[in-house]
């Protein structure tokens, strides 16, 4: 039977992966292997590898990646245990919550947890331990950056053991148990040693996305000079322009690599790791008996700790009178969020910018989603799966080097048309998309993988075009599921930093670079007032989709799984 204009199509989502991903990021790499001042070969490369600048700073990322991963280790494994192998109340809420910094952007972390520790703490100055005015935040420094890109990036961790453990099969427990041994034992000697490859796995992850972090580093690595390649790279590109985008060219291969070693090293130890069969009952829950309410109680102060208490000490510093004015009852005022979010012009309208860049890219991932889950899924077309798979390369590689490659290719005028979109917000919303894409794909591809392909064929019998069955089957089929990721995207581009820091520019000022910019600037209570404002609603958007969570396929909904 002929295939109509479905190779259309494909052609047509092919060209757009061409030129959101595959084009910049190939240009990239083909600069950075270009030939330097003296037309040596490879001379880019060897100027930008050999600069005591460049040694610094990647010395100082590998060390502090790795170290974040042993924080992310020892915080991950430990809730995920607790959360999946023990019966415990108000678990969805646990998990949201163990999975939040995810949700909320590296750099407003950061301000969280430098309002927490620093001299104007409002929580630690009403408790009497602040620092004393005048003294260095200890966040400033290698440790600070270690303890935050290891809690923000703990839930990789945390994910990865969870999705192993709550699909063991009871059999194994049961066994354990027939042979006489305790839930100890249980854990220690059957568990854990199933857990390693996950761990592994998210551990590998963890250190991939710590080497492409960008706000941690920029607010407490730069005050604290503290260089890496992130923010060599951000502040090169700011102190000397295009004229060293080669030799930066080179800096983001040196983290594609970087990240590229630690996502190989998972993909050999998931194909190694042993097979388990999977198909019998889940693991079910244990009772924890009389540790039951120390558990809790242990399990609720972690997460508060991690979770809440940095975004209570963020909410009082928004409420503070002044820079440097510690909060009491007597001082509390919300002439910060008005001055911030109501008297300036540039936050409104970064709230605009922000609004419809995210918009758009949540709407423009959710069509492309959904064609490219039907041709790929439904369909089983190779093309289609090839393609979205170089779909997902923008996600995988380091946020600020999307944003290089998008410079190299959009800032001289395009073909054809004569014009640079450098500068412009449609570098940003181009940029969204090929960055967020991966997100929109993966709950699509879930929701059509168990669509019965006769219904499709039925279509086709019918005589119905491969436009009509898509807008007439396949996409209310697939609406919940395009509809979360949409919402997932539009979350997570909301307050996008890494890719908006280097391609935006006066007028297209967005909501993460406007909490950076106050923050380096010195206007921590602004800052902090933009960020309360803008985690709630990011907040009221997850509690939205959290509505669709009983009509998604298992899994899409990460805090529900």
């Amino acid at each position: 039977m002929s295939r109509g204009d479905e190779p259309l199509f494909v052609a047509f989502l092919a060209l757009v992966v061409l030129v959101l991903a595959v084009w910049p990021l190939g240009r990239l790499f083909v600069e950075a292997l270009g030939t330097g001042e003296g037309g040596k070969s490879f001379g880019l490369m060897s100027e930008a590898l050999s600069s005591r600048a460049f040694e610094r700073a990647f010395w100082n990322t590998l060390e502090t990646s790795s170290a974040s991963v042993v924080v992310s280790v020892l915080l991950g494994l430990p809730l995920a245990l607790a959360i999946s192998l023990f019966r415990i109340g108000n678990r969805v809420a646990l998990t949201f919550l163990v999975l939040s910094p995810l949700l909320i952007p590296s750099q407003i972390m950061a301000l969280a947890w430098i309002e927490l520790m620093g001299s104007s703490s409002p929580l630690l100055g009403l408790l009497g331990f602040a620092q004393a005015q005048g003294e260095t935040n200890p966040l400033y420094s290698r440790g600070g950056i270690v303890w935050l890109m290891g809690i923000e990036h703990m839930p990789l961790v945390f994910l990865a053991v969870r999705a192993c453990l709550t699909t063991l099969p009871e059999d194994l427990i049961e066994a354990a148990r027939i042979g006489g041994a305790g839930m100890f034992r249980i854990v220690t000697g059957v568990l854990l040693p199933l857990a390693v490859p996950a761990v592994v796995a998210g551990a590998s992850l963890a250190f991939a996305a710590s080497v492409g972090n960008f706000g941690v580093p920029a607010l407490l690595g730069i005050p604290g000079r503290y260089p890496m390649l992130t923010t060599l790279i951000y502040q090169r590109l700011n102190g000397f322009g295009p004229a060293v985008i080669g030799q930066v060219a080179v800096l983001a291969l040196v983290l594609v690599s970087m990240a590229g070693v630690a996502l190989g090293l998972r993909a050999i130890v998931l194909r190694r790791s042993a097979p388990i069969d999977r198909s019998g009952r889940p693991l079910a829950p244990f009772e924890a008996g009389r540790f039951h309410r120390p558990l809790v109680f242990a399990l609720w102060s972690v997460v508060t700790l991690l979770s809440v208490v940095p975004l209570l000490a963020l909410l009082g510093a928004a409420l503070s009178p002044a820079v440097g004015v510690r909060l009491g009852l007597d001082s509390v005022t919300l002439a910060g969020f008005r001055s911030t979010l109501i008297d300036s012009a540039t936050v409104r309208r970064a709230f605009a910018n922000s609004i419809l860049l995210s918009a758009g890219a949540a709407v423009a991932t959710a069509g492309i989603a959904v064609l490219l889950a039907y041709f790929g899924t439904v369909r089983r077309l190779m093309v289609a799966r090839r393609v979205a798979w170089f779909a997902e390369l923008p996600f995988i590689v380091p946020g600020t080097v999307l944003a290089l490659a998008y410079i190299l290719v959009f800032l001289p005028p395009l073909p054809l048309i004569g014009v640079s979109i450098y500068g412009s917000a449609t570098i940003l919303l181009l940029a969204y998309v090929a960055r967020f894409l991966a997100l929109a794909i993966g709950p699509v591809q879930t929701a059509l993988a168990s669509l019965d392909p006769s219904l499709d064929e039925m279509g086709r019998i019918l005589g119905a075009r491969t436009f009509r069955r898509i807008a007439r089957l396949i996409a209310p089929l697939a609406a919940p599921a395009s509809a979360a990721g949409a919402i997932l995207v539009f979350m997570t581009a909301f307050n996008e930093l890494t890719v908006s820091a280097l391609l935006w520019s006066s007028g297209v000022e967005t909501i993460g670079v406007m909490v950076f910019s106050l923050q380096y600037e010195g206007n921590s209570t602004a800052a902090a007032a933009l960020s309360v404002a803008s985690i709630g609603f990011v907040l009221v958007l997850a509690l939205l989709v959290d509505r669709l969570g009983n009509r998604l396929p298992s899994g899409t909904l990460p805090w529900r799984h």
